[in-house]
């Protein structure tokens, strides 16, 4: 079980993510992801920009994992820190944050149609990786369900 006060930061964490989800342009869907070191200290964050990019893994999670990697210090290894996002990692975001060593994993909303953190797929907790991360699925999920599905309702009714 979880210690309370990892509760509690999950949350205010996810509550950043949402933040950064805010920053994704119009056409781009309003996923936050940020990445925390082994003290709590935010060392990187992105929304997603596959649209404004006009590539194909321009995903929040690669964006912010690309970032903290240039900077944590320790190569493209991101032992100890967090990765943060307000929705449930696809297949290549579950595969790059197993390669790049993250601790934990902590998303809002579930994707059942391309999610594989334990939707779809669990791809991070495959017992045949030599890594996998700790995982907390569903923080302030209805607030991140919320900010997808508000994107999603409004691009159908233009």
């Amino acid at each position: 079980m979880q210690a309370f006060s990892e509760v509690q930061g999950d949350d205010v964490w996810m509550r950043r993510a949402l933040d950064v989800a805010g920053n994704s342009s119009g056409d781009d869907v309003p996923v936050g992801a940020v990445i925390f070191d082994g003290s709590g200290i935010e060392i990187a964050s992105a929304s997603n920009a596959r649209e404004r990019l006009h590539d194909p893994t321009a995903h929040a999670e690669i964006l912010a994992l690309r970032s903290a990697a240039s900077r944590h210090g320790d190569g493209w290894r991101l032992g100890g820190c967090t990765l943060v996002v307000t929705l449930e990692p696809c297949t290549m975001c579950a595969g790059a944050l197993v390669a790049a060593r993250v601790e934990r994993v902590v998303f809002g909303a579930w994707e059942p149609k391309t999610g594989a953190v334990g939707s779809l797929w669990d791809v991070v907790r495959d017992r045949r990786l030599t890594h996998r991360p700790q995982v907390r699925g569903g923080v302030l999920e209805a607030d991140c369900a919320e900010s997808i599905r508000t994107w999603f309702s409004q691009r159908r009714s233009v």
